[in-house]
């Protein structure tokens, strides 16, 4: 990709007016969440482009569907959407097992699947930076991404068995990916439910303070409406104990993180699978959000394929992710889609900030990229969805072996010149900022 090049006052012009379509109506109704947004991504590169997929698909907009590597198939395979370095960490799957995988499927939608490589490899080049890293080893690390991809998609395509390409396990996974899993198996249910609740009157109920907000009488009854017809959304093997969807209490809260910044959400405990008090739940009920690469996208067929956004967050993941959460649904709150989804204690997410040595480095990303092409293969023909009604992996497979040699070498490209331009980026949104130039702040 070619960086346009935009002095700083008509560039910083460019990031309000993307801003402002894709936040503004958000942002003028919580300010203050926006505001502790901003100073996140005010803090690094990185957080401002983990910040601002909305910018990303702008500048790649000129692509459109064309490129090289896509065509009429691989230009339409269900993407992650936002894939960073950071969206990666553990989860406990419908079969119990702890699982290492990509996470975060609010923007998923279906796309060309080089955009989620680009929006990758790019992330490698801004925390190869960060960690002082020349070129050419954010290069090196760009092109161990690129093979680890291309080997495990071509063997996902010629029918590689189970065992050759197992998913990252507590047996499997190695370097900081086992890390993170043996963390994940060191918390508890109990551990998670004791920094949200507290026990009164022999029930449990949701903890005041700590960012809830309770409710009123009819916020709470359009709550629990909203709780019923989540419950039609899941599947036959998640009902298996209806005393588990009893509601022992409600809350609100309010996002303000990077990603959730001013939706509104809900916290609901639930019974649990037991009378004991210690394997209760805790899931959320959460406005969805408009993937920032939808607005890129334009096919009629791949827009109506959804009632809202929030049936488009939870199909979109079961697709892409096997055997997810079970407590995975939808429902409709206020007239917007809502994202509903257990609060895991099982959840830790890569951490690299002691992910140093650049051997050490190129093992994670090579796992990670064998986890892009794991993820994409999934989400087929036989994921139980007719929106992307082929095999993925053998379409990718072939559109990759049409040009072997130059695929490492167009994320490479990417990655250096989109990495240069997230940083300069930064740099005037931080001007912006500060300077009060941001409107509604």
């Amino acid at each position: 990709m070619s960086v346009p090049q935009l002095n700083d006052e008509h560039r910083g012009e460019e990031i309000l007016a993307v801003f402002d379509t894709a936040f503004g109506e958000l942002l003028a109704a919580d300010p203050a969440a926006f505001r502790v947004k901003f100073r996140k991504m005010a803090a690094s590169a990185f957080a401002f482009y983990r910040g601002t997929a909305c910018l990303f698909y702008h500048d790649l907009d000129a692509e459109k569907r064309g490129g090289p590597y896509l065509d009429e198939r691989t230009s339409r395979v269900w993407i992650h959407g936002d894939l960073h370095a950071e969206n990666f960490g553990t989860y406990l799957d419908a079969n119990g097992r702890l699982i290492f995988n990509v996470n975060d499927f609010d923007e998923a939608y279906v796309g060309p699947f080089t955009w989620d490589l680009k929006r990758f490899a790019a992330s490698v080049a801004l925390i190869g930076y960060a960690k002082a890293l020349g070129d050419e080893q954010i290069t090196e690390l760009v092109e161990v991404y690129a093979g680890a991809y291309r080997e495990r998609i071509h063997a996902l395509a010629t029918g590689a068995k189970s065992d050759e390409v197992p998913p990252f396990t507590l047996d499997t996974a190695q370097g900081p990916l086992l890390d993170a899993l043996r963390d994940a198996r060191s918390l508890t249910r109990f551990g998670l439910l004791e920094s949200m609740t507290e026990i009164r009157d022999f029930e449990r109920r949701f903890a005041p303070g700590g960012g809830s907000i309770e409710l009123d009488a009819a916020t709470r009854y359009k709550v629990l409406a909203a709780f019923d017809g989540y419950l039609e959304t899941l599947p036959e093997a998640s009902l298996a104990r209806p005393d588990s969807y009893r509601v022992k209490d409600v809350v609100g809260r309010r996002g303000i993180g990077i990603g959730s910044a001013g939706l509104p959400s809900y916290n609901i405990l639930l019974e649990g699978h037991t009378d004991a008090l210690e394997n209760d739940v805790v899931i959320y009920i959460k406005q969805a959000q408009t993937p920032a690469v939808s607005r890129h996208i334009t096919d009629p067929a791949i827009r109506d394929y959804f009632q809202h956004e929030g049936h488009r967050t939870v199909i979109s993941q079961r697709a892409l992710q096997q055997h997810a959460d079970p407590w995975l649904g939808w429902t409709e709150l206020g007239g917007a889609g809502q994202l509903v989804a257990e609060i895991s204690p099982y959840a830790v997410d890569l951490d690299w900030g002691d992910i140093d040595d650049p051997e050490e480095i190129a093992a994670v990303v090579a796992d990670l990229g064998r986890a892009t092409a794991t993820m994409h293969a999934a989400a087929d023909d036989t994921s139980g969805e007719s929106l992307v009604p082929f095999s993925t992996e053998r379409a990718i497979d072939a559109a990759i072996a049409a040009d072997e040699d130059g695929f490492a070498g167009l994320l490479v490209d990417f990655a250096h010149s989109y990495g240069a331009r997230a940083r300069a980026d930064h740099q005037t949104f931080v001007d912006l900022f500060r300077n009060g130039r941001i409107p509604g702040l």
